[in-house]
């Protein structure tokens, strides 16, 4: 007697939308993630499409996810409360630097007018590209994240989906002015999330919350020798 074949794709499919609601619930709303935009997209965009295949069955977790060229994939809570500190426009043309597999930037997609998504590390480009196939208003651009986009700009908002030492100028220069940051920063070997704003006296940072991030590579603050 033949057996049956089973299509399984719909049942995976509602184990994992029943992982990214409880994902809102508990590590979202319960942590400051409280704009309702916010909070709709990231129940709504499956996480999982944007990670390699051998991640996807942990989409959820709240922990950093390991991903090739020995990078990590942000917390969902860090990158919530990014965006909702944002405060994300309709009107916004972003810079997303750390773009991964594209995560970020299918979430800004619904908040933003554009997107342009810079991602260094072969392998992530390659997915990123893959996965935001269908979403028409991200440019998924692969190049060093430190160099941003110039050529796209100047943009309204700069959100780094992970922890740097420093923002170079070049990621600075590219923002309008009183352009918006959100972004993690590590300091002394904790890593924070902080925002600021470009305008005509500088520009600095302010840090909001303790959580753990992504560190991302090539924005190492000069070291200064000591004799």
């Amino acid at each position: 007697m033949m057996a049956l074949s089973v299509d399984t794709a719909p049942a995976e499919a509602n184990r994992f939308e029943v992982m990214r609601h409880a994902m809102v619930a508990s590590q979202l709303r319960t942590n400051a993630v409280n704009d309702v935009r916010v909070v709709e997209v990231m129940a709504r965009v499956p996480r999982e499409d944007f990670l390699p295949e051998e991640n996807r069955a942990i989409a959820y977790r709240d922990t950093l996810l390991p991903l090739p060229g020995g990078r990590s994939q942000n917390l969902p809570l860090a990158t919530g409360r990014l965006l909702t500190v944002a405060n994300v426009r309709p009107t916004d043309k972003v810079l997303l630097i750390a773009a991964a597999g594209g995560y970020a930037a299918a979430l800004l997609a619904d908040l933003a007018t554009s997107v342009v998504a810079v991602e260094e590390e072969p392998a992530l480009a390659a997915l990123a590209r893959t996965a935001l196939a269908g979403y028409a208003n991200v440019e998924p651009i692969e190049g060093p994240l430190a160099a941003g986009h110039a050529s796209e700009g100047p943009y309204d908002l700069l959100v780094v989906d992970g922890a740097v030492e420093e923002l170079p100028a070049a990621l600075l220069d590219q923002l309008k002015p009183d352009g918006r940051v959100v972004t993690g920063i590590v300091d002394r070997g904790v890593t924070r999330l902080a925002t600021g704003q470009r305008t005509e006296g500088g520009f600095g940072l302010t840090d909001f919350a303790d959580i753990e991030c992504a560190v991302l590579p090539g924005f190492e603050r000069l070291r200064t020798f000591k004799f």
